[in-house]
């Protein structure tokens, strides 16, 4: 059975740190897409960054670019998502998505995804 479970999020003070985790059972990540997307209280669900596991190409937001970092660890099956300088702005549900073979940054191009993990930037 494919899953996806994501941890990490938390209510931080901005500037503040956290990392998301991705934790992927059911398959192994060597051939798939994993994104990060989130999605704020009224707000369209957007892609943050995402990592083709295979070659390593990682894609940011424009938001997020500098400030976020999109890593992997194939022998646990994860991907991580470190999350800097964080703003208020970036209070949201975080979720991870994967995809086998090339997908974009469209979340109607991933197959199977999490349940979401809050992250809230405030002071």
């Amino acid at each position: 059975q494919v899953q996806l479970v994501e941890s990490g999020g938390g209510l931080v003070q901005p500037g503040g740190s956290l990392r998301l985790s991705c934790a992927a059972s059911g398959f192994t990540l060597d051939n798939y897409v994993i994104g990060w997307f989130r999605q704020a209280p009224g707000k369209e669900r957007e892609a943050v960054s995402c990592i083709s596991i295979s070659d390593g190409i990682t894609y940011y937001a424009l938001s997020v670019k500098g400030r976020f970092a999109i890593s992997r660890d194939n022998a646990k099956n994860t991907v991580y998502l470190q999350m800097n300088s964080l703003k208020p702005e970036d209070t949201a549900v975080y979720y991870c998505a994967a995809h086998e073979g090339i997908a974009g940054t469209g979340p109607d191009e991933y197959d199977y995804w999490g349940q979401g993990t809050q992250v809230t930037v405030s002071s």
